[in-house]
């Protein structure tokens, strides 16, 4: 899903950020929920199923994995294309626990675990 729909809908869709803590702590989505890629298999059923999920992540490669995984388990489930680092391009806001957010460099590791389980 593109950033400009995305933030159209948010007051109806859940926003669910995959990145690491740190990433995190810099800057995310206001009101998304926060579970780190490697530990959503094991915590998937803090996702609630009511709404439509859009997952986020620093470019969308994460947020892509984690989109498909959820889809699989049968929630309806959108990657944000581009992730936050197109948000903030096109000046979406964005907060931390310290005011104004930012979009920090995260990493990507191995997710073949994910996919193929």
């Amino acid at each position: 899903m593109d950033v400009q729909t995305a933030f159209e809908q948010r007051s109806t869709v859940l926003f669910l950020d995959v990145r690491e803590r740190y990433e995190w702590d810099a800057g995310h989505v206001a009101d998304s929920i926060h579970i780190p890629l490697m530990e959503l298999p094991q915590r998937v059923a803090e996702v609630p199923d009511t709404r439509k999920v859009i997952v986020v992540c620093q470019v969308g490669q994460r947020s892509e994995l984690a989109a498909k995984f959820l889809r699989d388990q049968g929630y309806e489930a959108h990657n944000l294309e581009g992730g936050l680092a197109r948000w903030q391009a096109a000046g979406l806001p964005f907060e931390s626990a310290g005011g104004k957010g930012e979009v920090v460099d995260g990493y990507a590791r191995d997710f073949d675990g994910l996919i193929n389980p």
